[in-house]
């Protein structure tokens, strides 16, 4: 399974979103500068995110986006099936051998259940700890 630029930066902006969740709007100008990414490219990715109820928009000069739903409501696998289509590891089982088709599904599974069972809040807290240790001095 690949997931595509169109995946993870659909989830960096539902992370960033989720961490100034209760904030307000937040521009998509903002994210893009801070993550360095394409401003034009993110504006692709969000009616998407939108029309499936996970981001809402709000109009006007202190406008942006903000997630619809809290944090510990959405899962990487929301994301990544909006942005993506479905989870499959391999497409086409139907032509390997019996072992081999067991070996994909149960990968697959696997797969599945981690990003089914990993919220916006699990990736931001990883975020923070990440942040923090990289500050950390050993003597």
């Amino acid at each position: 399974m690949k997931i595509s630029t169109k995946g993870r930066y659909g989830l960096t902006i539902v992370v960033e979103l989720g961490s100034k969740f209760g904030e307000g709007p937040v521009p998509l100008r903002k994210i893009a500068e801070e993550q360095k990414l394409s401003e034009a490219y993110l504006e692709q990715l969000i009616p998407p995110l939108r029309n499936s109820g996970i981001v809402k928009s709000v109009r006007g000069a202190y406008g942006g986006y903000m997630l619809a739903k809290p944090p510990t409501e959405i899962t990487a696998g929301d994301v990544i099936r909006i942005l993506e289509g479905p989870i499959q590891v391999v497409e086409g089982l139907e032509g390997s051998d019996i072992p081999q088709q067991e070996l994909w599904k149960r990968i697959g599974e696997a797969v599945r259940s981690v990003l089914d069972t990993t919220t916006i809040e699990d990736l931001m807290k990883s975020g923070e700890e990440d942040n923090r240790d990289s500050y950390m001095f050993y003597i």
